[in-house]
């Protein structure tokens, strides 16, 4: 399916008024596939109203993986009920993927693979694909195991460039492997230390269970940094751009109590500096840069420190410390750009000098508070990413006022 017109299709699918009669007006060959790349909330929604036949004729299009994946959206019952339905292969390879938890890497494997023995020449390899890919239509993975156990994986491009008598021993190259329990940030991690496109599955007894393929683990990799983004916002993750008002408010008001919170804060710390900014109301025109400027660069230290929290590169305090200084320098130059403005516009060098100190301070504290924060919720075994900029913010907000209305009550 091309990306244009697959994107196209999930796009009017989500915008649709009448859902699932759009659905249905999907080639039944083609449904599977979308219905795969929405939400699980719209998943679950176009499923309930489908019918069992309409469910059934768009899982025999899928892999068993897949099939697994469309059938735990679904409620146990009409689940089996569906399953005595389908071909007694596919059937079997689905009940033995759903006993596995979803997002273990058991959960993740395909059974689209091929065990051999090391000891079987090239030609007999060839047939057993060949029988594989004839009966599911498509190419397996070429596992080469030794007395039960994996030792590697036989390339494919190899049948093309050697003799069918050769012995496939000498050809195996070594490949991943994860046990089943595992979760899908240990088999992420696996897939980053060793590059390539399958990682096997093994049984506790070190037996092969599945393979995952590296089009599912991106696409559980894009589905974390979708979340990331979400929890960066502090947006539900099941939360549809095409939601009803009421649904978006459901999933929002919580953060934004929490934030009218901090901002009342931020208010009462205004509140202890009345007779200065009345002495002196240019200050109010500053106010709003100085937190502004502390608010956007404490995001940035978040972003590059959740980044480094994912690639394990964080190391201790001197990451505090670098961006601290990176504030400092940041501070230095934007708060001399805003000096030379003040200066020049109001003819107040104090002024100018005030809110230059009060752009350094606040920078230095955007650094390390969008230092501190992730480190401490990674430690606290929270997402380092969750609605961490309220905090940030509300840090910027009240010790920048507390910084340039402090200044200004001692220098003007």
């Amino acid at each position: 399916m091309k990306t244009r017109y697959r994107n196209n299709l999930i796009s009017n699918l989500i915008s649709s008024k009448n859902r699932i009669s759009f659905f249905r007006e999907i080639p039944v060959n083609k449904q599977g596939f979308i219905l795969l790349t929405l939400s699980k909330r719209i998943q679950e929604e176009i499923l309930n109203k489908l019918k069992d036949q309409e469910i059934i004729k768009l899982l025999h299009y899928l892999d068993p993986d897949e099939v697994t994946d469309i059938l735990q959206r679904i409620n146990s019952r009409r689940r089996k009920r569906i399953l005595r339905k389908l071909s007694e292969d596919i059937r079997e390879k689905v009940e033995f993927l759903l006993k596995f938890d979803p997002n273990t890497a058991a959960g993740l494997m395909s059974l689209d693979y091929l065990e051999v023995s090391k000891n079987m020449t090239l030609s007999e390899v060839l047939k057993l694909v060949q029988k594989h890919e004839k009966r599911t239509g498509k190419f397996p993975a070429v596992l080469v195991v030794e007395n039960g156990f994996l030792i590697g994986e036989l390339p494919g491009y190899l049948f093309a460039l050697h003799k069918g008598r050769e012995k496939i021993g000498k050809y195996v190259k070594k490949i991943p492997s994860i046990k089943y329990n595992k979760d899908e940030k240990e088999v992420i991690e696996t897939f980053k230390k060793h590059p390539h496109n399958k990682i096997v599955v093994l049984d506790d007894d070190n037996s092969i269970l599945g393979v995952i393929y590296s089009d599912d683990i991106l696409r559980i990799i894009e589905k974390r940094s979708l979340n990331t983004l979400r929890d960066f916002a502090g947006v539900s993750k099941e939360e549809d751009v095409f939601d009803s008002a009421l649904t978006k408010v459901k999933n929002r008001y919580k953060w934004l109590i929490i934030n009218l919170g901090t901002a009342f804060l931020a208010a009462s710390v205004v509140g202890l500096f009345q007779e200065t900014i009345s002495a002196f109301v240019l200050l109010a025109v500053y106010m709003p840069i100085v937190a502004g400027m502390g608010g956007n660069a404490g995001t940035q230290t978040l972003a590059v420190v959740v980044r480094g929290l994912t690639l394990k590169e964080i190391v201790g305090k001197r990451v505090v410390i670098n961006e601290m200084l990176a504030g400092a320098i940041n501070g230095i130059i934007n708060g001399a750009i805003v000096a030379a403005v003040a200066a020049f516009l109001h003819k107040n060098p104090i002024l100018g000098l005030i809110v230059c100190l009060a752009m350094i301070i606040n920078l230095i504290i955007a650094g390390m508070f969008g230092a501190i924060v992730p480190i401490i919720m990674k430690r606290l075994g929270k997402d380092p990413a969750s609605s961490a900029t309220i905090f940030i913010t509300t840090a910027t907000d009240v010790l920048g006022f507390l910084a340039l209305l402090g200044l200004a009550a001692l220098l003007l």
